[in-house]
């Protein structure tokens, strides 16, 4: 049975998972190596709490429950006592391969492990532990306390009491479930991000401005963003990271990554969380850069 879970990261993923693993009844471990962003992460986390309050989504008893079951921690050895503990670092596979190698150690045999990979293959990753039948993948979507989505990706050697275990978490915190295999970038990214991607090129040939492709696509197809301002909040570097996957694993050109996506990931332009992508959020209204 699941009660405690542990979570790798406390960046906008690893605090949205906490959110809504501690608001659904779970004690919950989060555990980085950097002291600010736990303390960011944890702010987060009760301002968010609020917002929910004042929408009458929660109560104040529930709030302050939640916020209870939460404790931090700097070092993997925290989560010696956690029933699962679920990774949400940086998507990048050499990443999650070494803190899969330097959990291990501390884990109890029986405890369960699960990636929030938005892309890179299950299998893979599992094989980096000394527990693939235990390891699933669970890609939750952004932002984690607003969307209802859960995907379930199966390895090659996970169990079915892992997957069962982990179906019956997911409904727990209120998410649905939604049961991919463990192809690159699963169902959701496999989809969305060459829309994204062609979006890019489509600023890229000159087809269209930023706000003539975005305005084209909310207007258009009714999407609630465009798909410009969507890669800036998802973030450019995770955008590349994720074509690169599938350009790779699935070895088609139609998932070449665009030259322009590249250059501005070079330049350091990621998006919302550094103020500058295909937007400027330097002021008090996001505008276009080109």
């Amino acid at each position: 049975m699941i009660e405690k879970i542990g979570i790798i990261g406390a960046g906008q993923m690893g605090s949205g998972i906490a959110h809504v693993s501690a608001v659904a009844g779970f004690q919950v471990k989060l555990v980085d190596v950097r002291a600010d962003q736990l303390t960011k992460a944890v702010g987060g986390i009760g301002r968010n709490l609020e917002r929910q309050v004042a929408k009458g989504k929660l109560t104040e008893a529930v709030k302050d429950a939640a916020l209870a079951r939460i404790a931090t921690a700097a070092d993997l050895s925290a989560l010696a006592d956690c029933d699962l503990v679920i990774e949400a670092a940086t998507e990048s596979e050499d990443v999650k391969r070494a803190i899969f190698k330097q959990l291990v150690p501390h884990l109890k045999a029986d405890a369960l492990v699960a990636t929030n990979t938005s892309s890179i293959s299950i299998t893979r990753l599992a094989a980096s532990t000394d527990r693939p039948h235990k390891f699933i993948g669970m890609h939750f979507m952004n932002p984690v306390p607003v969307m209802q989505l859960v995907e379930i990706i199966r390895g090659i050697a996970t169990d079915e009491e892992t997957f069962q275990a982990i179906k019956e978490l997911t409904a727990k915190l209120g998410k649905t479930a939604a049961i991919a295999e463990d192809f690159p970038a699963f169902i959701v990214n496999r989809i969305l991000l060459p829309m994204i991607n062609e979006a890019v090129y489509t600023l890229y040939e000159g087809v269209g401005t930023v706000e003539g492709i975005d305005t084209a696509m909310k207007l258009g197809a009714n999407h609630p963003m465009g798909p410009l301002e969507l890669a800036d909040f998802i973030g450019l570097d995770t955008c590349l990271s994720i074509m690169q996957v599938l350009y790779e694993g699935l070895a088609d050109s139609k998932y070449r990554p665009c030259p322009l996506l590249v250059k501005y990931v070079e330049a350091g332009w990621l998006g919302r969380k550094v103020g500058r992508g295909f937007y400027d959020y330097s002021g008090d209204v996001p505008r276009p850069t080109r």
